[in-house]
């Protein structure tokens, strides 16, 4: 069991998994604060493109270095928080909503259509995790903060909960499938170089 988890570790989280972590949670971080709103009524719903990062991330290395590049990208916007924390929870439940499944699918199908129909899954998915985090999480614990029902207030927004990211899932499902295949070779190429020159240096010896 001791070999197991260590091959696992090794597997998941070598010097080059790591890298690129590092740079998919940078980038995501900073396109974070690149959200704007696109309803006047709502706009405490911002857009933004962080996810493309992620779902990118999952299908070249897997659903658990896409995971844990979300948790820190979320403890890192945790620190310029202005919610005390509930819209780091809320982004990191429905970011993992959104990107488990064809990170998941994609170890076993690939393909066009493969990836295509992962994404219409994870759009559905984003789409009902949103209504379900807004409802018992969002709204509940800003109406606490800031003196507000939030049931009621939920009862009056829940459609622009359900447009705003209906939007953005599709908006970001639509630049990960114009992006992921170019992008994944030139990864993966890299990758494989990294990966080689440790293994000739160590022969040389």
């Amino acid at each position: 069991m001791k070999e197991e988890t260590k091959s696992m570790l090794k597997r998941h989280f070598s010097a080059t998994h790591i890298a690129y972590m590092a740079l998919f949670t940078a980038l995501a971080f900073v396109v974070t604060f690149l959200e704007f709103p696109i309803f006047p009524a709502a706009d405490f719903l911002k857009l933004d493109f962080a996810n493309v990062f992620f779902m990118i991330e999952g299908f070249i290395f897997g659903p658990v270095e896409a995971v844990v590049s979300i948790g820190i990208k979320e403890l890192l916007c945790l620190t310029k928080s202005a919610t005390a924390g509930v819209g780091e929870v809320a982004n990191f439940l429905m970011s993992l909503s959104y990107i488990i499944f064809p990170s998941i699918l994609y170890r076993f199908k690939k393909g066009k259509w493969w990836v295509t129909v992962s994404l219409i899954v994870a759009c559905l998915l984003q789409i009902g995790a949103s209504l379900l985090v807004n409802r018992y999480i969002n709204f509940p614990l800003y109406g606490t903060l800031y003196g507000f029902d939030g049931a009621e207030y939920f009862a009056q927004l829940w459609l622009f909960v359900i447009y705003f990211n209906l939007i953005k899932s599709v908006a970001v499902s639509v630049l990960v499938f114009l992006v992921y295949k170019p992008l994944s070779r030139l990864i993966k190429a890299t990758a494989e170089k990294f990966a080689k020159k440790p293994a000739r240096e160590k022969n040389s010896k």
